[in-house]
């Protein structure tokens, strides 16, 4: 008798389980969508422009389709300096509090909210690779928490720029923070799409950006060109990257308008404003029950082509016409 009763409630307990822990599977979207405020922690690495467009984006893209800060969503923005240990802090932060969404914005920041959850909804932005960097299966479908889109860029049409716009050069100096995965990825390629091109790379890493001043200084008197990589750590020192290479005659490729806004010669780079409304976009479909698991990564389908008028002036260079004619124009930092 008492053998029967343990195993009569030992089948009760799994039935429970199997009842009530299914329902909880199905009432969680539900419970997302249905929610009177809805917590979402946006983690960004560093501030720097593209990635504060990101988030901007983001917010009103949000508020474009009826969810507003203080009234049916609560948005915790924390930044971490660029520090890698603070934004690990920050996301286990947002897990801890139980935030319903974490939007992550650059790699660093995926990779921490990947680390720190596998349950809460993290929709990225701002990754140049997110199977590469380990927090999505495949493009096609993500297979875990984590949704949204990528900044992947083409080194190739960046390089196709420098060929047009800069005839005759060909050592092409890139500054890059060896902890960012996306930058890694980066300088990869353009070492290889580099031999296509007839280019010589001369790269120099960095871990941190007091790093810049130096390895910075020890490679201008060899290169012919700086092309700048979507890095985080040195698109936050643009201004003065972009004085010192100016001082030396040297022209700078950006990855992103941000980069032409803060010195850069020319990009053929994406609009991360508009990626910051793409990543909204993944969010709501979250909120509204898709599971991020069955989700595909999204890329911007067009590039945008900034020049700086005034730095061409200022390097004595001269744009061929039709550039100049489809280029968005970027004075004193902007259009």
């Amino acid at each position: 008798m008492v053998v029967k009763r343990k195993i009569s409630i030992l089948l009760a307990l799994i039935f429970s389980v199997a009842i009530f822990g299914g329902c909880s599977k199905i009432s969680s979207a539900k419970t997302l969508k249905d929610k009177k405020v809805i917590n979402i922690g946006i983690a960004q690495i560093i501030e720097h422009p593209a990635l504060d467009l990101a988030k901007k984006g983001f917010v009103d893209r949000l508020a474009e389709k009826g969810f507003k800060d203080g009234e049916n969503i609560k948005i915790d923005f924390q930044n971490a300096q660029g520090d890698m240990a603070t934004i690990q802090t920050i996301t286990q932060n947002f897990v801890a509090q139980r935030s319903d969404i974490i939007y992550a914005i650059a790699t660093p920041s995926v990779q921490a909210a990947f680390n720190a959850t596998k349950k809460i909804p993290i929709v990225m932005t701002a990754i140049t690779d997110p199977v590469e960097s380990g927090v999505v299966k495949s493009l096609d479908k993500s297979g875990t928490n984590v949704a949204g889109t990528s900044d992947k860029i083409s080194i190739e049409e960046n390089f196709k720029l420098i060929k047009e716009i800069l005839p005759g050069k060909k050592t092409i100096g890139i500054l890059y923070n060896t902890s960012e995965k996306n930058s890694e990825i980066q300088v990869r390629e353009a070492e290889e799409k580099a031999k296509e091109f007839g280019f010589k790379i001369i790269k120099k890493g960095i871990t941190n950006v007091n790093d810049i001043h130096q390895s910075l200084a020890s490679i201008l008197n060899q290169i012919d060109i700086m092309f700048i990589p979507t890095d985080n750590t040195v698109a936050s020192s643009m201004p003065f990257i972009s004085n010192e290479c100016n001082k030396k005659n040297i022209p700078i490729i950006g990855s992103e308008k941000a980069h032409v806004e803060g010195g850069a010669l020319a990009t053929s780079g994406i609009d991360y404003y508009k990626l910051g409304k793409e990543s909204a976009d993944v969010a709501i479909e979250i909120i509204n029950g898709k599971n991020p698991k069955d989700m595909k990564v999204k890329f911007m389908k067009e590039t945008k082509l900034s020049i700086n008028p005034e730095v061409a002036k200022k390097l004595n260079i001269k744009i061929p016409q039709d550039i100049e004619d489809k280029a968005e124009k970027i004075k004193g930092g902007k259009k």
